[in-house]
């Protein structure tokens, strides 16, 4: 069964200043559509726990971070930064 994955308005404005000021877009894109695909199937094994009910995941050249709701098959992500 698949998670609905959600990107906080922050975390979608970060990803788009990221995007615009990549030398290399397509693989931000390329990394983009991995995580999409990996928290809509497996967000609870992708990546570390971290506080606060988060976890954090890294698909180069991004890092995200994100929380699972598995009662209600919902993963938000909350934050995403280039590493």
């Amino acid at each position: 069964m698949k998670f609905t994955v959600v990107w906080k308005p922050a975390a979608e404005r970060q990803l788009a200043d990221i995007w615009l000021e990549a030398t290399d877009r397509n693989a931000v894109t390329t990394a983009t559509e991995a995580i999409e695909s990996a928290l809509a199937t497996r967000p609870e094994q992708l990546g570390e726990s971290r506080p606060l009910d988060c976890r954090i995941a890294f698909i180069a050249p991004l890092a995200l971070t994100f929380r699972v709701t598995v009662a209600d098959r919902l993963v938000e992500v909350v934050s995403v930064r280039r590493v």
